[in-house]
């Protein structure tokens, strides 16, 4: 190999520079500090909202999780740190549009609280983010997707790819497209991050033109890390033809 050579393959190793600029809104995110998986600071939170910002985004839905056994969060806790997040924003001169849904976690409880009639945190109107376990099949999961359209509610189903139990049950995928639920991709699905068989089913479900939305789902500088890797997918170009619901929101 001449030095030539070597000079062309370093070239073609360096990643185009990641921008989303053409999704607008990102609509999945953990960057409330302290009360989930996601950003440990306010620290932490300014610096990702930074990346995100330089990405090109111009609006951030933020998506902390409610989960019944884990993470008892509630629209006064969620609204009380994104208030924080704003100020410490604004204190270090970062203009970002931010907001605050939730991701909730579909359980019996979860139910209980669309029966009710409780109020839900959206992520527009009335779209709201849901997940399940990743590994088993929810029994009442169509039930509660009914429950929520007889309340008034538009289920967003985060990362489907992600769920094993759907990349086996095509009975139920078809199920889910028959009812026209909203399905939320992770960008990071397409770089191979969490697995080969996610990628390969994210895949499919672009190209069955089944995604409605994308998100970073971001919870630390990790996933911003290799979310910079996007670029290189070949699925990169044809995520951006599709007509999502981000820019929307």
């Amino acid at each position: 190999m001449g030095l030539l050579d070597l000079f062309k393959r370093n070239k073609t190793d360096i990643s185009e520079e990641l921008s989303l600029k053409w999704l607008e809104v990102d609509m999945h995110s953990h960057l409330i500090p302290g009360i989930d998986d996601g950003s440990k600071s306010l620290e932490e939170s300014i610096e990702l909202v930074k990346r995100l910002k330089g990405y090109g985004l111009r609006k951030l839905v933020t998506t902390p999780h409610i989960m019944s056994e884990f993470y008892r969060n509630t629209p006064e806790i969620i609204n009380l740190g994104l208030e924080d997040l704003k100020l410490g924003l604004k204190n270090q001169g970062i203009e970002m549009e931010i907001e605050a849904a939730a991701e909730y976690y579909l359980d019996e409880i979860f139910l209980e609280k669309v029966q009710r009639g409780d109020k839900l945190l959206t992520v527009h109107d009335n779209l709201v983010l849901v997940e399940t376990g990743f590994i088993n099949r929810p029994q009442m999961l169509l039930e509660i997707f009914f429950a929520m359209e007889m309340s008034g509610y538009k289920p967003i189903f985060a990362h489907p790819e992600r769920y094993q139990y759907l990349i086996q049950d095509k009975k139920l995928l078809s199920d889910l497209f028959d009812r026209e639920i909203y399905f939320q991709i992770n960008l990071l699905s397409l770089t191979g991050f969490y697995s080969k068989p996610v990628k390969v089913f994210a895949e499919m479900l672009v190209d069955e033109n089944r995604v409605k939305f994308f998100g970073t789902d971001c919870h630390n500088h990790r996933y911003l890390d290799m979310l910079e890797s996007l670029p290189s997918s070949k699925y990169f170009d044809k995520i951006q033809q599709l007509d999502l619901i981000n820019k929307s929101l």
